[in-house]
């Protein structure tokens, strides 16, 4: 499910890193387009970003059933749980980040959710816990106060706003420190001033 990985040119060399930053896209998009997020955190992590094959991680939304998205989302939920694990040989997992948008979003939650444990911070725009319900037996572990952000619009025509609030009590009930942040009048897209909270209050 994953066609290639980039690094961001001007981002710290895993070998002298501290922390790490995982990027994930959304639907439609490459690597290279959400790369560009890093640009103001190359200097403090080494960053990267995997770009799904045929451009997306799963075929359905959001709120698509398990049978409409299975067996990719498994599949790319592998694919970053297997990522994530092999920087923790070298990076505590304590200083693995994770920030994605739109389906890069909600899968940056769901990898993180159905194993919980203490990473750097959680950062997803326009993103929820994937499925047509929220199904909390899905996931399980103990994130010890891991910060988490969900930004989204209150006009997003892909994740309703009580998707990002369901997916908010399921976290905090794995211990996450969860800010849910909806924007009033904003559609499908990371604005600046979110960008800019999460990178202050989480990417830290």
């Amino acid at each position: 499910m994953m066609n290639k990985m980039l690094r961001h040119p001007k981002s710290v060399p895993l070998e002298k890193a501290k922390k790490v930053l995982i990027l994930l896209h959304g639907r439609g998009a490459e690597a290279s387009d959400i790369l560009s997020l890093g640009d103001e955190l190359a200097e403090q992590f080494y960053i990267v970003a995997p770009e799904a094959r045929d451009l997306t991680w799963y075929p359905y939304g959001l709120m698509g059933t398990d049978n409409q998205n299975e067996p990719w989302l498994t599949a790319s939920v592998q694919i970053i749980s297997e990522l994530i694990s092999v920087i923790a040989r070298q990076i505590s997992k304590d200083q693995i980040y994770l920030m994605g948008f739109s389906q890069g979003a909600s899968l940056s939650l769901e990898v993180t959710a159905r194993h919980a444990d203490k990473f750097g911070g959680v950062v997803a725009f326009a993103g929820g816990l994937i499925g047509q319900q929220v199904n909390p037996a899905k996931y399980s572990g103990d994130y010890k106060k891991t910060k988490i952000f969900i930004g989204l619009g209150d006009q997003d025509q892909y994740v309703p706003v009580i998707r990002a609030e369901q997916s908010k009590t399921v976290l905090e009930q794995l211990n996450a420190d969860v800010t849910l942040t909806i924007y009033p009048g904003m559609g499908h897209i990371i604005s600046p001033e979110e960008f800019e909270w999460a990178k202050s209050h989480v990417l830290t």
